[in-house]
């Protein structure tokens, strides 16, 4: 839990400093032209600890404080863990640093997509940490199949082993029609490299998770 705080932490920080001072979000928000022509490589991570405003970072962050570190009931008993305490409980000292790798990687590999289609237009700028908050989830996922997801307003009532495959189609078809102002391609990229992440980590997760799919 202590990297959890500390990443809810720096980027809390980082995010209200960049509200306040345009031209420091600006210096270190994700531009893929930069990237791309000037080798400011340093914006593919820097745009994680960075948002657009109040509400985008409380999203975010309560997103990651949910599924990283909250501690959920399970039918009475408090053994359902978020992904930070179920990677120390299946893995011991190395779920420190399968967690620190899962999201820092997902920070870099969220925005692969994004640079590959914006590298040529000098414009575009994202910001964000939703790409490494999409890996937290899908590692989630497959540590958790059975748990039951939904969208807000609504109940959580669709097993995750299912809610997951429907989010990532409807992101692609999302990003495929563009117009949202939201980096659709960034969520899949970091749905991609969390489930990639846990299956080198433990590739069982992966066949017990469609093991769920069999009748």
């Amino acid at each position: 839990m202590y990297i959890t705080y500390l990443l809810l932490a720096a980027t809390i920080l980082i995010s209200v400093k960049g509200f306040n001072d345009y031209s420091f979000r600006d210096r270190f928000m994700l531009n893929p032209y930069l990237i791309t022509h000037e080798k400011a490589w340093y914006r593919s991570f820097t745009h994680a600890f960075l948002h657009g405003d109040f509400m985008h970072l409380a999203f975010n962050m309560f997103a990651l404080y949910v599924f990283a570190v909250s501690v959920t009931p399970d039918m009475g008993n408090f053994e359902s863990y978020s992904l930070e305490p179920e990677l120390i409980k299946r893995y011991g000292n190395k779920g420190y640093l399968y967690f620190g790798v899962l999201y820092l990687g997902g920070i870099l590999c969220s925005t692969f997509w994004t640079i590959a289609k914006y590298k040529n237009n000098p414009g575009y700028n994202a910001l964000g940490a939703s790409g490494a908050v999409s890996s937290v989830i899908f590692a989630y996922i497959l540590l958790n199949p059975m748990t039951e997801m939904g969208v807000f307003p609504f109940p959580p009532i669709i097993p995750a082993f299912i809610f997951g495959p429907l989010l990532l189609i409807s992101e692609y078809f999302l990003a495929k029609r563009g117009g949202t102002g939201i980096a659709h391609e960034a969520h899949i990229a970091g749905a991609i490299f969390g489930i990639a992440f846990m299956a080198v980590v433990d590739f069982n997760l992966i066949l017990d998770f469609f093991d769920n799919f069999r009748l």
